[in-house]
């Protein structure tokens, strides 16, 4: 039996999961692993959520703007480094907190990365041809057809997954999901997975509320700093892309407002699909007192 214990807090965008990490963080006196893949860049701030300066002096925070959006930075970079520095927390601190609404930077740290037969590289050229001359709707369809799992559960407004997952369903002649969930590493520490969840519809109002004081907070000057920058995969994502696109003079700023926030819920109904396969998570309403969390966490310690 491990002795030394990771608290994986989880759930959609905007329901709490930083406040909580904080909480939990300071009553069992430790520090704080983040697993937000938008999270890692330090030109990504305000349309990232990330922890403000007050949140991040409250608690020692790893993985919070140690990257440039400029560095090529993955899902196996962050594993291997995330559990070096879980090892090397573990030493002092019977207790860490992993917190983060990234599922598969979350299951890579607490699970270990699934892995993939070798595929042709022309298959990826074929797939970003056609992304370039039918649209990412069409590779959508497509993947929908091949691996209803994978359609249900990965992010469909990112390319870069889409693609991935098509060319190994195309590539083996079996589905992407078949591949998930095989031959996992052990981990020197036991996972408590810790759930935030609240009605749907509470969920999408804070959402809503989010994006608009994003744009308060200055999220189009942020993302205007990135002009340069956005075509790089790390940029094509939720509360930036629309942005560019204002910017561009595609959208108006209200148009783009109203894209974030639907763009923001789909993003949070995923990530609630994503979660909810974990049976063992422990969910607790978004409301739920601190003291009671911290009952429960230490019942399963005992």
């Amino acid at each position: 039996m491990n002795n030394k214990y990771l608290i994986s807090i989880i759930g959609p965008t905007a329901i709490g999961k930083t406040t909580l990490s904080i909480k939990l963080a300071n009553y069992f006196k430790t520090e704080i692993i983040s697993a937000d893949s938008r999270q890692f860049f330090k030109e990504m701030s305000i349309g990232t959520a990330a922890p403000t300066k007050p949140e991040l002096e409250a608690a020692k925070h790893h993985f919070i703007h140690h990257r440039s959006v400029t560095e090529d930075y993955n899902v196996g970079a962050f594993e291997k480094e995330a559990l070096d520095c879980i090892k090397n927390l573990h030493q002092t601190h019977e207790i860490v907190i992993m917190v983060g609404g990234s599922g598969l930077y979350v299951d890579a740290v607490t699970k270990g990365l699934d892995y993939f037969p070798e595929v042709d590289k022309s298959m990826r050229e074929q797939l970003n041809n056609k992304l370039e001359t039918e649209g990412l709707e069409t590779l959508q369809l497509q993947l929908k057809k091949l691996d209803l799992a994978s359609y249900n559960t990965i992010a469909l407004d990112n390319p870069q997954r889409v693609i991935r997952a098509l060319e190994v369903c195309i590539g083996s002649g079996q589905p992407y999901s078949s591949f998930l969930n095989k031959d996992k590493n052990k981990r020197p520490f036991t996972t408590i997975t810790i759930g935030l969840d609240a009605e749907r519809s509470i969920i999408y109002d804070r959402i809503n509320r989010r994006v608009n004081i994003m744009v308060e907070n200055g999220l189009v000057e942020e993302v205007k700093s990135l002009l340069p920058y956005q075509k790089l995969n790390s940029l094509n994502t939720v509360g930036y892309k629309e942005i560019f696109n204002f910017l561009n003079k595609e959208w108006s700023l209200d148009f783009a407002i109203s894209e974030i926030q639907k763009n923001s819920r789909r993003f949070a109904k995923r990530q609630l699909t994503w979660f909810k396969r974990n049976t063992e998570t422990i969910w607790f309403d978004y409301q739920t007192p601190i003291e009671d969390i911290v009952s429960k966490i230490k019942t399963i310690i005992k």
